[in-house]
């Protein structure tokens, strides 16, 4: 009987068509048999440990996702970082969920095939990964997702986007984010190919992102609005080969797919917590009309997945009342390390249905189709990723060259989310050292954009920072 697990469904992949394209990098060709050859050579150099996590810290290639699928086999948990996030960084998360053994690219030189396949002691309640996510407290949260959710999510890509042998997925996200998950195994565990673009394209041009679609006929895309708008920008460069097209991560516009509308291509809006393992709901917007704001439903469950909208008192709103979007089924993680203040968002029904809070509001169409107003605290979106301000004031604070400093989140006219930090500066204050020390501590997207140099933040009566006093920096368009 078939386990349930990653890996498990990758190795059914394996013997049902060993000689298929696996992934494919400029020049380089994978199959799926050697593939698992190679993710049994690197199990092979830690097969005599018994480790719970391992941490992958490793450049984007066919290396990173043998390894991913060694750590799976061997019955553990991958933990991935991206090489250039800030050292300190990465070394609280793996001290965090108590990491002891890091592969990165040197781990995977030299190595021999071995004559053997080893067993598969992934189980399907195992924790497959650990992704980490803004947190409260000023550091991130991780969360940790079981082998059976990835397989469930795989099996529920398939039914709504009916990927298998002959779709090539370009891997594009960063391995920290839950998009790369939807990429990687929801790709793999169906049958089909990644095309892992080099660095040095990845980081380049659009033009060079799509010609490198082009040249290894790319038939799906996935990735955050931005990157779908800049196609929009320039619907000639999106090669023919391309027929899906997926946004997540934030909120898609009716003008990021305006010129995408009149190609032969599919478009999906999709939603979803990495609490709840990548997407709870897709909705296809190619050939619907938007809402009255620009923006797209984000549609109905995926298989295997429940979602309400729920009032305080946890009972289901009725259509087109606002009230929290609550995830429960096979996606629902188990939690977070180390049991942090968050943790109360997972909750436990009546019926003993386990439910996954998201903070986010929403109401439900007539159809049933969901659709995501903002959230109910403070986190917001920079760039698809979910951010705390309160995180990254937390850090601003502990830089010595400042008496205090405080962080916000303001809308600019396109309906994005920007970081200004608020700032009672010292006698040696510099602000490239204060950006610096930011830069060491946080990862890129998190990063305020604005600084103001300010005699006191303003409180209120009750002693709480009066937000209404603060100046707005104005960025673009009109504000709210």
């Amino acid at each position: 009987m078939e386990k349930n697990t990653i890996y498990s469904v990758f190795k059914s992949k394996v013997e049902e068509q060993p000689d298929s394209l696996a992934i494919i990098e400029d020049g380089i060709t994978i199959t799926y048999s050697e593939l698992d050859r190679l993710a049994d050579s690197i199990f092979s150099k830690f097969r005599e440990r018994d480790d719970k996590f391992i941490g992958i810290v490793m450049s984007h290639g066919i290396n990173q996702i043998a390894a991913m699928l060694a750590v799976l086999k061997s019955g553990a948990a991958y933990l991935p970082a991206e090489p250039k996030l800030p050292a300190d960084r990465i070394k609280y998360m793996m001290e965090m969920a108590d990491v002891t053994l890091i592969i990165d690219d040197d781990f995977c030189k030299d190595l021999t095939s071995p004559a053997i396949s080893f067993p598969d002691n992934s189980e399907p309640d195992g924790v497959a990964y650990i992704l980490y996510t803004s947190g409260t407290t000023g550091k991130p949260k991780g969360v940790v997702v079981e082998n059976h959710s990835v397989v469930n999510y795989a099996a529920a890509f398939e039914d709504e986007m009916k990927i298998g042998r002959g779709d090539v997925m370009l891997q594009y996200s960063v391995c920290s984010f839950d998009i790369f998950v939807e990429e990687v195994f929801a790709t793999l565990l169906n049958g089909g190919a990644l095309a892992i673009p080099s660095a040095e394209i990845h980081n380049g041009t659009l033009e060079g992102l799509m010609d490198f679609c082009r040249r290894n006929n790319v038939t799906i895309i996935d990735g955050f609005p931005y990157l779908i708008a800049d196609i929009n920008n320039k619907p000639e460069l999106l090669p023919e080969s391309v027929s899906l097209i997926i946004s997540g991560g934030d909120t898609i516009r009716e003008n990021y797919i305006s010129n995408l509308k009149n190609k032969k291509v599919r478009i999906y809006n999709t939603y979803g917590p990495s609490e709840t393992t990548v997407c709870s709901n897709y909705f296809r917007i190619d050939k619907a009309m938007p809402l009255s704001d620009g923006t797209f439903p984000v549609g109905k469950p995926i298989k295997g997945v429940i979602v309400r909208i729920l009032d305080e008192d946890l009972k289901e709103t009725e259509a087109g009342k606002t009230g929290e979007i609550c995830i429960s089924g096979e996606g629902v993680s188990r939690g977070y390390l180390g049991n942090p203040p968050e943790q109360k968002n997972f909750i436990t029904l009546p019926n003993g249905e386990r439910v996954y809070r998201s903070g986010d509001l929403g109401y439900r169409l007539p159809d049933g189709s969901i659709v995501f107003l903002h959230r109910k605290d403070e986190q917001v979106m920079i760039l698809g990723r979910r951010v705390e301000p309160e995180e990254v004031e937390n850090v601003l604070n502990e830089y010595s060259g400042i008496k205090r400093g405080i962080v916000r989140a303001f809308l600019d006219g396109g309906g994005l989310h920007y970081l200004v930090a608020y700032l009672v500066p010292d006698i040696n204050f510099s602000l490239d050292d204060l950006k610096n020390w930011l830069r060491s501590q946080l990862a890129d997207f998190m990063i305020p954009e604005f600084y103001l140099a300010v005699k006191t933040i303003p409180v209120t009566a009750r002693g709480k920072v009066d937000i209404d006093a603060l100046p707005v920096v104005l960025k673009e368009g009109d504000y709210r």
